[in-house]
């Protein structure tokens, strides 16, 4: 199983820069980070500075979107990172949550982010593509150019997309039985499709955080510092639930019943440990949606999950213990998980 860290772009950089090399030291091989101009800082820029003092580190969003820049403008710039440093990157693309909403903008529609993938891929990898009319192609890409779109879904019609169109599969959760049925709706939809569903990778991606032991006290503290995870995740259920209805066929309750005590969302928080706007979300959810506790809690669930067909576990790293749980991941867990 491969490991990635996930981290938010707040200042300073290097920061952000000097935990990613922490990161590879420690044996994960991407680094993820979030995307929404207006909440942080420029991701694009600081990948730049990351791969140039890491050796191997994959590099991404997770996730982009097709609203916030031009797709020929995404292109490129992956494009040149990977000319600069080899192919070295991965374009997490999604409906585009905080940034747009942030921005005044309602998020993209999934007929645009296919059209996106297809233009930022053929693109990348020094091929024509059509924009809207216009047919363009990178002269400067070299031969054996790449780059891979792996798309995050929850919904229905999203993960028969996924499974249909992208490279990837980013499902933003840990919780076992959503997992199961999520990456068996996006497989089922590569074999339809006539693609072999080996061929799309599975990414699971979680808070983590290592206590000492699993003492109440101990859990308890784990479980607030990563209980603004389950917010996040309410922003797109509620849109589901919305599209759905409350009791749909389409949508497992298992992912939706949490929801019905939320109040609203302040973006500001977005992310964040101590995030007022996710009281709502109760003790269950966090241990169904996160990995907390002690190392071997983590190792039995990433063994469960990698069963489940999860290739990369990437782990959200927004709390009070970062270096602690890199390193814990890198001693422990990751060994034990790859031995």
């Amino acid at each position: 199983m491969d490991f990635g860290l996930v981290l938010q772009t707040d200042p300073p950089a290097s920061r952000v820069v000097s935990l990613m090399r922490r990161a590879e030291r420690n044996g994960f091989h991407y680094g993820w980070t979030f995307d929404s101009a207006v909440l942080w800082q420029e991701p694009f820029v600081i990948y730049s500075q990351i791969l140039a003092r890491t050796e191997r580190l994959k590099v991404g969003p997770m996730v982009t979107n097709p609203g916030t820049r031009t797709w020929e403008v995404t292109a490129s710039t992956f494009a040149t990172l990977n000319d600069m440093f080899g192919n070295r990157t991965v374009c997490g693309i999604g409906r585009g949550d905080s940034a747009m909403r942030v921005a005044g903008r309602a998020p993209n529609t999934l007929a645009r982010i296919s059209e996106a993938m297809k233009v930022i891929r053929a693109l990348g990898r020094g091929d024509e593509a059509d924009l809207g009319g216009t047919k363009i192609r990178f002269p400067w890409v070299g031969e054996g150019a790449e780059v891979p779109v792996w798309m995050a879904a929850y919904g229905p019609k999203a993960l028969k997309m996924t499974g249909e169109e992208a490279d990837g599969f980013i499902l933003q959760l840990a919780d076992l039985y959503l997992t199961e049925y999520m990456v068996k709706a996006v497989k089922e939809a590569a074999v339809a499709a006539g693609r072999d569903p080996a061929e799309v990778a599975v990414c699971v991606a979680a808070p983590a955080y290592v206590t000492e032991d699993d003492s109440p006290e101990a859990l308890a503290h784990a479980r607030e510092q990563c209980r603004w995870f389950g917010g996040m995740v309410g922003n797109h259920v509620a849109d589901l639930v919305a599209k759905y209805g409350e009791h749909s066929a389409q949508v497992p309750e298992e992912l939706t019943d949490y929801i019905k005590a939320r109040q609203g969302y302040d973006y500001a928080h977005h992310g964040r440990s101590g995030n007022p706007d996710t009281a709502f979300v109760p003790d269950e959810i966090v241990d169904r949606f996160c990995l907390i506790g002690p190392p071997e809690r983590h190792i039995e669930k990433l063994n469960a999950l990698r069963a489940l067909g999860v290739d990369q576990f990437a782990l959200y790293d927004m709390h009070d213990a970062q270096e602690a749980t890199i390193d814990a991941y890198g001693s422990e867990v990751i060994p034990a998980v790859n031995s």
